[in-house]
């Protein structure tokens, strides 16, 4: 089996996955400038749960975490712009992007569109209805999200206006649950099937995530309402 490398752009990591993150940087905006430094405990657990999911799905695989959150769930285009950056240069092979920003900045569609022209798979939140976000919305991102009627090892194909595959909504202990945790699930199934089959392309991945989805189309639960998870 490959050890498959995942990045992860979150809030940090806990001390009892270490093991499990290989590599790890902050990327923090500091006097009006944006450094690269080392990555600090995380505070809010969002990104604990990210990568506690992701391995129970893909337990082989390497993570490397990119810190954009701290103190607050508030972060900026040109710090994960900078993250993703970061992690194309480690070489990862998926990138897990639990978050979504409201406006198209320059600096993070062009760093996405240079991890993708590296061959990068992206995965990334996308809400179940409204505008969309980004980077969920630039070409070549998986667009992923909840779905309730997953449970831990399945998912859904989509192909919604808003979203392309759903998962499990609930992190492992269930205390949150959205539109992230479905990315964390998505990416760790990819990150699975990857690390069994290392010579599998990128044609391969899609037939294996099409032919084994467990639901097809967004949920139903009235006559004229559509779910696709939180």
């Amino acid at each position: 089996m490959k050890a498959i490398k995942v990045g992860i752009v979150d809030s940090g990591f806990a001390p009892h996955q270490t093991d499990w993150v290989s590599d790890s940087a902050a990327f923090i905006l500091q006097d009006n400038a944006l450094w690269q430094s080392d990555s600090e405990p995380d505070q809010l657990a969002h990104g604990t749960k990210i990568i506690d999911v992701i391995h129970h799905c893909a337990p082989t695989a390497e993570i490397l975490l990119a810190q954009v959150f701290n103190e607050r769930f508030t972060t900026t285009a040109l710090q994960v712009a900078a993250a993703i950056e970061w992690l194309t240069e480690q070489q990862v092979d998926v990138i897990n992007l639990s978050l979504g920003l409201r406006t198209d900045r320059e600096e993070l569609r062009e760093a996405i569109a240079a991890a993708v022209e590296e061959g990068i798979l992206i995965c990334a939140s996308s809400p179940a209805k409204g505008n969309p976000v980004y980077p969920s919305a630039y070409p070549g991102v998986l667009r992923t999200t909840g779905d309730a009627r997953c449970d831990q090892t399945e998912w859904s194909l989509l192909n919604t206006q808003y979203a392309d595959f759903g998962a499990h909504v609930r992190c492992l202990e269930g205390s949150i649950a959205g539109a992230s945790i479905g990315t964390a699930y998505i990416c760790g199934h990819i990150a699975h099937f990857l690390g069994e089959h290392p010579d599998a392309s990128r044609a391969d991945l899609g037939r294996h995530l099409k032919s084994n989805a467990s639901y097809f189309g967004a949920e139903r639960r009235g006559p004229d309402e559509v779910w696709t998870g939180p």
